[in-house]
């Protein structure tokens, strides 16, 4: 059975754990590094990262994005949107299908 996993600050993940998911603290690349391994070994489908956390481990979890499981959202953190999630999103749906989709400011 696959899993679902949230990443990054922990002040962000916590709340995460009281719905049903894995949380688990990352600060740093080094700590995206050793945990995603781990986590694609533990068969966790759905990864969910936080942006500050993900921008720090760019290149890393680009490398990822060729597999489909698992599947790896960037999510904002407590502080608010960043806006980072949305523009990876918006890149690799243009890279897919060629189109350029825009978000609405809430």
């Amino acid at each position: 059975m696959y899993k679902i996993a949230v990443v990054g600050d922990k002040e962000s993940i916590f709340g995460f754990s009281a719905i049903g998911m894995d949380i688990f603290p990352a600060y740093e690349e080094e700590d995206v590094k050793q945990i995603i391994p781990k986590l694609i070994e533990e068969n966790y489908a759905i990864i969910y990262i936080t942006e500050s956390v993900s921008r720090k481990a760019e290149k890393y979890l680009a490398k990822l994005q060729t597999n489909q499981i698992p599947a790896i959202v960037t999510i904002p953190s407590n502080a608010g949107s960043l806006h980072y999630g949305e523009n990876r999103i918006k890149d690799m749906v243009q890279k897919a299908v060629g189109i350029e989709i825009n978000f609405k400011e809430a």
